[in-house]
């Protein structure tokens, strides 16, 4: 028998947010995860899923976009 961890749990190994694992399990993303009632269930081997969001550029008032492009 396989044995699940909590969305909660998951997010405390993985080291993110229980919401973000959420949204993990609704976009399909981690195989063998189901919704137990209101609760996500995920197989304790699932493997974290690579980050696909876009990484933000940090500037201190567009200081760095300026250096880059010359203006």
């Amino acid at each position: 028998m396989m044995d699940y961890l909590s969305a909660k749990e998951i997010a405390e190994k993985w080291n993110i947010s229980r919401r973000r694992v959420q949204i993990l399990c609704e976009e399909g993303r981690i195989p063998g995860a189901f919704k137990l009632s209101d609760v996500w269930v995920i197989p304790k081997d699932a493997e974290k899923p690579a980050d696909r969001r876009k990484a933000k550029k940090k500037t201190v008032n567009g200081e760095a976009d300026k250096l880059v492009s010359g203006d």
